[in-house]
């Protein structure tokens, strides 16, 4: 019986815009941010962000000699900020409201930086001027854990860290990598389409736990 449920950030809460955030890198000054910037998992400093190894202090002053300029806190989160593609859909937000009100515990398990993480914790994140964490009962985030998806090691610190039970728990992510990871370690899983609708394939999940 499923009791607890987690989602990824990027693709299944809001929706993501790879090729956008390429445009907005390029604008603050990074020639090659097609080449540095990825879809699902981040490499270089971009990924010692996400995995808490260096601050966003250390990754902007790492960013100023590739953008040959000084950057600011703004711009640097603006361009981080171009993987927001759209306005976060209340619809979810509203689901999630539900979905704890129904008992289910609820959680985010996220690649992300406190750039991101910023603005998800700011009015700024939902119509509502609520952030992200007043739908969820905790945020589990790659840089304040210091572990990344798809190493089992960070779905091993929520089930721990949450006193989950593996097999109680469905797991909601657009990466198959990812989804295989919780497999493997006995969490019931739905792999969604990137920036779709999931609510129904919850409820049907739901139906038959």
């Amino acid at each position: 019986m499923i009791k607890n449920i987690a989602f990824d950030f990027g693709g299944v809460i809001f929706d993501l815009a790879y090729e956008r955030a390429v445009e907005t890198f390029k604008k603050i000054g990074l020639a090659d941010a097609d080449q540095r910037l990825d879809r699902y998992h981040q490499r270089g400093f971009f990924e010692d962000l996400e995995s808490g190894r260096i601050t966003a202090d250390a990754f902007r002053r790492q960013l100023e000699p590739l953008c040959h300029r000084p950057l600011t806190y703004e711009e640097v989160q603006g361009a981080w900020l171009g993987y927001v593609g759209n306005p976060v859909d209340e619809r979810k937000l509203q689901y999630l409201e539900e979905l704890r009100s129904r008992g289910y515990r609820t959680f985010l398990l996220s690649n992300t930086n406190p750039y991101v993480q910023a603005w998800a914790e700011s009015a700024r994140f939902s119509a509502a001027g609520r952030p992200l964490s007043s739908y969820l009962e905790k945020c589990y985030c790659s840089y304040e854990v210091g572990l990344m998806k798809p190493d089992p090691a960070i779905f091993r610190y929520m089930l721990d860290d949450a006193q989950l039970q593996a097999g109680e728990t469905l797991f909601l992510d657009d990466s198959p990598a990812n989804i295989a990871v919780a497999e493997q370690l006995g969490i019931q899983t739905l792999l969604v389409e990137k920036n779709g609708d999931w609510r129904e394939a919850v409820e049907e999940r739901l139906s038959i736990s």
